[in-house]
């Protein structure tokens, strides 16, 4: 179940975190605003697909917010610490160009050392009955 909800909250913080690389890289940003635009990016997505299933379950808007934050903040928070700082601790990653492979492999190495990270985060969570243990009951 931790790594299934990992996974959830990697793939909402991958698509922002790509997208926000993509657009941060494309415009010629420096790493800092590239960065705080992923981060963002990647809290949005990640709330977005919890919020998403939790509402198509019938919850009101207002309580899937209160639920998805419930779920997903600190697994989101400890995943970009880890995949940011990945990243940052990657030489060149931060300034390698969207067709460049170190782009794409510090990357995909800083979203696997992040869920290897956060996966254990999430089991303390869920044996706690917090994090994505108060997202199971909307699931079908």
């Amino acid at each position: 179940m931790a790594a299934k909800a990992t996974l959830h909250c990697l793939t909402g913080c991958a698509i922002g975190e790509v997208l926000g690389m993509i657009i941060g890289t494309a415009l010629g940003w420096g790493t800092v605003a590239t960065m705080v635009l992923a981060i963002v990016l990647a809290f949005f997505f990640g709330y977005s697909l919890t919020l998403f299933a939790v509402v198509r379950a019938g919850v009101s808007l207002k309580a899937a917010v209160g639920v998805a934050l419930a779920a997903d903040t600190l697994s989101i928070i400890v995943m970009e610490i880890v995949d940011n700082g990945v990243l940052l601790a990657v030489p060149g990653a931060m300034e390698a160009h969207l067709s460049d492979a170190l782009f794409w492999g510090a990357l995909a190495f800083a979203f696997a050392v992040a869920f290897a990270v956060t996966t254990p985060v999430n089991k303390w969570l869920i044996g706690r009955g917090k994090g994505h243990a108060v997202v199971h009951q909307y699931h079908h």
